[in-house]
């Protein structure tokens, strides 16, 4: 599906730090299909990734060499600065305070109540990717919190999230909101995270065939953490780590969502 603008607190943009660009862009461009580009110096080696002439993605060095590599979910919002003083107003941390992107756009960096980093994104002439919802593009933003009640206060107040519970059976999966659409989403960590894995938001692409994409990840270097899984009723998905370290989730749309 084309975008070409985005409703305040839509999750609009992802982008991937990492340790080795080339690297990474040799697995996501085999994986997704993704023609990927450096910018001019400028730019400090940020790559955009295109798809059928849409930007979709984004990569760049890896800011942080005390973390893993990491996908980043950006959220659009009216005003960066507004948001900001929204959230540390609401118990959240600013790691990187608002900032231009040359003429781009405007971007700051929060760490919630519970630990997940999350990124705000007021546009300029970028406005985040131009194709999502199809094969090799973004289709869902996830955060697994510790807390959720701690982070369900927090993002309904700082993005205006509506939420939409549901009953899973041994936990409650709550759906973030804004004009009454599903925008993202939020589950507990439960067991099967390790004590020492922070809260996170997880990025998840859309394929067209879940097995066969995860198949592939192993073959370009990657794996497979989770193998791929039915959802009823939603899809079927599977958790994956690129060669570089970074984490990220495939998910086929069962045909009734697509």
């Amino acid at each position: 599906m084309e975008v070409t603008s985005y409703a305040p607190g839509t999750p609009s943009w992802v982008d991937l730090g990492t340790p080795d660009a080339a690297g990474s862009a040799a697995f996501y461009s085999g994986l997704f299909g993704w023609e990927i580009t450096e910018g001019p110096p400028e730019d400090g080696g940020y790559r955009m990734c295109m798809l059928n002439g849409h930007a979709v993605a984004g990569m760049g060095p890896q800011m942080n060499a005390d973390m893993p590599p990491y996908w980043t979910t950006y959220v659009t919002v009216t005003d960066a600065d507004e948001t900001t003083a929204a959230a540390e107003a609401n118990g959240g941390q600013v790691l990187v305070p608002p900032m231009d992107v040359m003429d781009v756009g405007r971007m700051a960096i929060y760490m919630d109540p519970t630990g997940a980093a999350i990124s705000a994104w007021q546009a300029r002439s970028h406005i985040g990717a131009g194709l999502v919802n199809e094969p090799g593009t973004l289709c869902w933003n996830e955060l697994a919190t510790r807390d959720t009640d701690a982070a369900e206060a927090f993002y309904t107040s700082v993005f205006g999230w509506g939420t939409d519970v549901t009953d899973m059976g041994d936990f409650s999966y709550t759906s973030f909101t804004v004009n009454g659409n599903m925008v993202a989403g939020m589950m507990p960590m439960g067991d099967m995270y390790p004590p020492e894995v922070p809260s996170h938001w997880a990025v998840y692409f859309a394929v067209a065939d879940c097995d066969a994409s995860a198949a592939q990840v192993t073959e370009l270097g990657g794996e497979v953490r989770s193998p791929p899984t039915d959802i009823p009723g939603v899809g079927r998905f599977a958790v994956c780590q690129d060669p570089q370290g970074a984490m990220f989730a495939l998910m086929t749309m069962a045909p009734s969502e697509s």
